[in-house]
């Protein structure tokens, strides 16, 4: 068997299993409720929610399937015993195709991000343009790489899931393409950075006077300069350099908060990777309470997007404003 197989000791399967069902089920609380705050508030419904909607659809999935298989284990069953292998290929099926489907959500956060911010007409309009293409190539590569998964190495027993039990495996069809992609992130929002400081600079040294002077509307830049729409707004009036001069706070504002998401991704992912290139070296396992943290790190995080959604996008207010709407209702009532 290989490192990642399950705990060989029924108390620490029961352990694992535990930490992961609590830690599942934060991770879905978290993705549904910036599901439900999309389909609620009508300002968390721009270009850029809509990403963030993919991402949070894909981690609130990819949690219930982690929750499916450790209460499965909990409840008395074993998903690694020859009776239940249909059970563990479809949890592992499932599994990744919805870890692998994160990755390219926020790969396609951080491209659409940089296409707009960085002022690509032509390539901003047409993926704002053109959203069913966009939503549709993560799920479209994610599955297609997990049936060839399925069909060529198969699915097993980790300990609270099923997924490839091979540490060399993983390592080369999830973490070294995942880290490629967190690199390409990197690289685009480094560069981005970039663009609108040195826009910002250029036309700070400017008077103030004159450069309104070049502004021939409110929204004179292809992001609205408003909180709530600044992913889908296209007014093209204004010379490029005064648009990204004059909007550059605004952009700065939006290029961190998206930023986060994959952020947060990579500080996530950074244990398991050590822990797989570990194990793939010296074909030791690690200790069980450095495994479980591994693990929890994965399921983990649903729960890590909604703390930055709710960071991010002020949601926290909007829930607020409906909770005071509802209490002053209620004291009216009486």
């Amino acid at each position: 068997m290989g490192v990642l197989s399950a705990p060989t000791s029924p108390q620490k399967t029961h352990v694992l299993n535990s930490v992961i069902l609590t830690v599942s089920i934060l991770s879905a609380l978290g993705a549904g409720w910036i599901i439900l705050s999309f389909l609620l508030f009508k300002p968390l419904r721009s270009f850029r929610h809509q990403l963030i909607l993919g991402l949070a659809t894909s981690d609130f999935w990819m949690a219930i399937n982690f929750l499916s298989s450790s209460a499965v284990n909990l409840s008395g069953h074993n998903i690694g015993s020859p009776e239940m292998k249909t059970f563990c290929s479809f949890n592992g099926f499932n599994i990744q195709v919805f870890v692998v489907q994160t990755d390219y959500w926020v790969l396609v956060i951080a491209v659409c991000t940089y296409l707009i911010l960085a002022n690509h007409r032509h390539q901003s309009n047409w993926i704002q343009d053109h959203k069913a293409v966009v939503w549709g190539l993560p799920w479209f590569l994610s599955i297609l790489w997990a049936a060839i998964g399925l069909g060529m190495v198969g699915y097993g027993d980790i300990g609270a899931w099923c997924w490839f039990t091979s540490d060399r495996t993983r390592l080369l069809v999830n973490f070294i393409p995942r880290w490629l992609i967190i690199i390409t992130i990197l690289a685009l929002y480094i560069r981005l950075y970039f663009i609108i400081h040195k826009a910002h600079n250029r036309f700070m040294s400017f008077d103030e006077d004159a450069i309104g002077s070049l502004q021939t509307g409110s929204s004179a830049m292809n992001m609205s300069s408003s909180a709530e729409e600044d992913c889908e707004r296209r007014g093209q009036v204004a010379p490029r350099h005064a648009r990204i001069g004059r909007a550059s706070p605004v952009l700065k504002r939006i290029s961190y908060q998206m930023m986060t998401y994959p952020l947060v991704y990579m500080l996530i992912w950074t244990i398991p990777t050590t822990i797989r290139i570990y194990q793939a070296t010296t074909g030791k396992s690690a200790p069980f309470a450095i495994g479980t943290v591994d693990k929890s790190c994965i399921v983990i995080q649903g729960f890590a997007d909604a703390l930055v959604y709710g960071f991010n996008e002020n949601t926290w207010l909007q829930w607020r404003g409906v909770f005071r709407r509802g209490n002053s209702g209620s004291d009216e009532n009486k």
